[in-house]
């Protein structure tokens, strides 16, 4: 098989493959206002957007959080179709740009699904509540399909599994996806602790993407050395800090982490063969 030929067969090989979106604390960086070495660097992996993830199974497209960048973050990877949305909680970085959902529903009668606690639909109908009336009939507008997530759920051949965690006063709701054929990932972006019943949802994953604000303690998110932690708890094979400030640089932080950990960035893909 020629080389062209074999390239072509691997593109039109199934998998899975993984977006991050946005990796940035609800700042965003640059921080305005801020002149540190960060925030002025040229360097494209330092500019953060707020956290999302964008997954792409051969079923579905799925989207995590509709955060305030969700237009740019779109426009940037060409997303131009979301079959559902999977939100972890209802703070602002995470939901305002909900209205950015209608880019999804234009060619489509069908409601997009949205899948979160009931905390969170109870807030997204009270933040937007013209989205969710009967009078929203309104051709090619956001016609959201709220559903509560009591327990695991399947997209497509993905079963996806919340896993609820503690954000300072909040709980908030990581997701665990398992695929035939691909390796277990789990995505918790907001969580400073995680309860014992949620961490034997964890076991035998083995891509972990979790909260790692930055180096000093913080009240409502993990720092470096407490997901460092969580990761060797879970005995994890491929560890990705993502819900970055701007006081982690790529470039000091990376040589202190160990091999199997990395600083996500903005545009980083994961994809797994099936």
């Amino acid at each position: 098989m020629s080389v062209r030929l074999w390239q072509t067969f691997l593109k039109l090989k199934p998998e899975i493959s993984i977006t991050f979106l946005g990796t940035g604390t609800s700042t965003g960086v640059p921080v305005i206002g801020c002149s540190c070495k960060v925030c002025t660097s040229n360097d494209p992996k330092l500019t953060r957007t707020r956290s999302s993830l964008h997954i792409q199974t051969p079923e579905k497209s799925i989207l995590i959080d509709s955060g305030p960048d969700l237009r740019e973050q779109a426009l940037r990877e060409n997303l131009t179709q979301v079959d559902a949305v999977l939100y972890t909680h209802a703070h602002l970085d995470h939901i305002t740009g909900f209205d950015e959902l209608r880019a999804f529903c234009w060619h489509t009668d069908t409601p997009i699904p949205l899948y979160g606690s009931p905390a969170l639909l109870t807030e997204l109908k009270r933040i937007f509540s013209w989205a969710f009336l009967p009078s929203n009939q309104y051709k090619g507008y956001i016609k959201p399909n709220p559903i509560e997530t009591h327990g695991s759920f399947t997209l497509g051949a993905t079963t996806i599994t919340p896993i609820p965690v503690i954000h300072g006063s909040v709980e908030t709701q990581g997701y665990r996806f398992d695929h035939p054929g691909a390796p277990s990932f789990a995505y918790i972006p907001d969580v400073k602790t995680i309860p014992e019943s949620s961490s034997q949802l964890l076991q035998g994953v083995s891509h972990l993407i979790i909260d790692s604000l930055h180096m000093r303690e913080h009240p409502t998110h993990m720092n470096l050395p407490e997901a460092l932690a969580a990761g060797e708890h879970h005995s994890v094979d491929h560890l990705y800090l993502t819900h970055l400030s701007h006081e982690l640089d790529i470039e000091a932080t990376t040589p202190t982490l160990p091999s199997h950990v990395q600083l996500a960035f903005d545009g980083m893909q994961l994809s797994f063969a099936l």
